[in-house]
């Protein structure tokens, strides 16, 4: 069990149990499912980190980076994880034993093409995200990358999150067979992430759940920027 009470509580409301939040807890804690709740002591160099950029739409800010595993036979596993800052969705992981700098321009070029372009990219400062075809690729669309600053991985501390959701609640659960093996399982996973698993910054909704609203009420208030332009004239 990698889920807290509240997100347990949330997914049996989907399902139709109509148990409030206190009955859940205390079952939950009668079947010692709790979660480690203690928090890390916080360094006092935590108060000199630099503000972090927030976004406030979709496409705003995307996050990537890697993540290392292995197939059962011991041979490397390497993922690129892509991740929207706004709605919390990842927009990608790509599997493979070798990924270089042209394998994340392909990926993010797959993407845009469904999504649209980001204004930012935030990442560390790996060989694969300097490259000179990353940094072409970045160029020739004015998006931004916004590199971390070496040795701070709070500075990309979102993307950060969520590879470790994909390392407890995937990566430690399956056993890879093969790459393909390992690629099936991953997207399902990334599937059931984006649509079914609810997100406590997202007021428990899905992150596709979220963007889907959040493109709802962006349309609407492009709607209705004509008819507050026209009243305002008169």
């Amino acid at each position: 069990m990698h889920y807290g009470y509240r997100r347990v509580h949330v997914l049996l409301r989907r399902e139709g149990h109509l148990d409030n939040v206190k009955r859940v807890y205390r079952l939950y804690r009668d079947e010692g499912l709790s979660l480690r709740l203690k928090r890390p002591k916080r360094n006092k160099a935590a108060k000199l980190r630099q503000p972090k950029k927030l976004a406030h739409a979709i496409n705003e800010i995307w996050s990537m980076d890697f993540v290392a595993d292995n197939l059962f036979d011991g041979r490397k596993l390497r993922m690129l994880t892509v991740v929207d800052l706004y709605t919390r969705e990842c927009l990608a992981i790509e599997v493979g034993q070798s990924l270089k700098g042209e394998d994340v321009v392909r990926v993010l070029s797959t993407i845009v093409t469904d999504r649209g372009l980001p204004q930012t990219i935030k990442t560390d400062n790996g060989s694969e995200f300097i490259s000179k075809a990353m940094d072409k690729w970045a160029y020739e669309r004015s998006i931004e990358l916004d590199f971390s600053r070496p040795g701070k991985p709070t500075d990309n501390a979102n993307v950060e999150s969520f590879n470790g959701r994909l390392r407890q609640e995937c990566l430690n659960e399956h056993w890879f067979l093969s790459l393909d093996d390992a690629r099936a399982k991953i997207e399902a996973w990334r599937r059931d992430y984006n649509e079914s698993r609810p997100h406590s910054a997202l007021e428990w909704a899905t992150p596709t759940e979220f963007a889907r609203r959040s493109r709802l009420q962006a349309a609407a208030a492009m709607s209705e920027e004509p008819e507050s332009s026209t009243s305002e004239r008169y």
